[in-house]
């Protein structure tokens, strides 16, 4: 059945993964306010209004849900469409700290999103998706995740979507735990930030489709 399927029908999450994650994004939002307000004001001076992006994801089943993250690119405006152009200096650096995504911490509070999983992408490329890899949507998305933690945007889309479901096969509050612990090194790192040529991460096209060489990036990390 695919991931939008009857999600009567579905697996569902273990309850103690949904606990560890609201103690935890709650325990982080608290301590880390100091910094969200640093970064906020950073946001507005650079970037000006609205401080934070907000776009509708895929979650859980295929279910849609707005993803929340501090702005890092100007609007696709005076010519500037593809995202390394409107990557701005400030905005490089907000991705390449990762600090960018510490709003999602809401999202994981709210039960959007869990701490660890696949990554939110977009609605429509859940008709992309094979029989296999629509199988990432049977857990909620994460912050981070087994990709992230493998190489993050240097990897294919398919390598990236073949972890993800390694991931929904193998989950476990071990295998949470190791990401985490490794995500807290990637990005001390900066490890594979960008897909190799590209600001960010091209649009998945499909498994059997390749975008073309002069298409403009658009899919958001």
């Amino acid at each position: 059945m695919s991931s939008r399927g009857n999600p009567l029908l579905l697996p569902r999450p273990a309850p103690g993964k949904r606990v560890f994650d609201t103690v935890l994004a709650g325990v982080l939002l608290v301590l880390i306010t100091p910094l969200l307000l640093v970064v906020a004001v950073l946001v507005m001076a650079g970037l000006g209004r609205p401080v934070l992006f907000r776009q509708c994801r895929a979650g859980l089943h295929g279910q849609p849900f707005e993803v929340v993250k501090f702005r890092t690119m100007r609007p696709p405006r005076h010519g500037l469409v593809g995202d390394g152009d409107r990557l701005t200096p400030l905005g490089r650096w907000l991705r390449a700290t990762s600090l960018d995504e510490l709003p999602t911490l809401w999202n994981v509070l709210r039960g959007d999103m869990s701490l660890v999983g696949p990554r939110p992408l977009l609605p429509e490329y859940l008709d992309r998706y094979t029989a296999s890899q629509a199988r990432r949507h049977e857990v909620r998305p994460g912050v981070t995740g087994l990709a992230q933690v493998r190489g993050r945007n240097s990897l294919s889309w398919e390598e990236k979507l073949d972890l993800d479901v390694q991931y929904v096969d193998n989950r476990n509050l071990r295998l949470d735990l190791s990401i985490l612990v490794a995500t807290a090194r990637t990005v001390l790192r900066r490890e594979g930030i960008n897909a190799a040529g590209s600001a960010t991460m091209p649009e998945f096209l499909g498994t059997q489709r390749r975008p073309a060489p002069s298409q403009r990036d658009r899919t958001p990390a």
